[in-house]
């Protein structure tokens, strides 16, 4: 199994508000669990969102 992290975790991560990585996830641009009160993002859920944002492609 992966590593999970926490909202705050990820907003951390990219220097952006608790809020908006909330937004994302009801975007649908952050895939995450739910587990009881609160979101979980793996690992590779990660990457592939930092690969969906690339600008430049390979």
């Amino acid at each position: 199994m992966s590593k999970m992290y926490s909202c705050a975790d990820v907003a951390d991560r990219y220097g952006v508000s608790l809020v908006t990585v909330w937004s994302w996830i009801k975007k649908k641009k952050l895939a995450a669990m739910k587990i009881g009160r609160e979101y979980k993002i793996s690992e590779s859920d990660i990457a592939a969102f930092e690969e969906s944002c690339r600008t430049v492609t390979r």
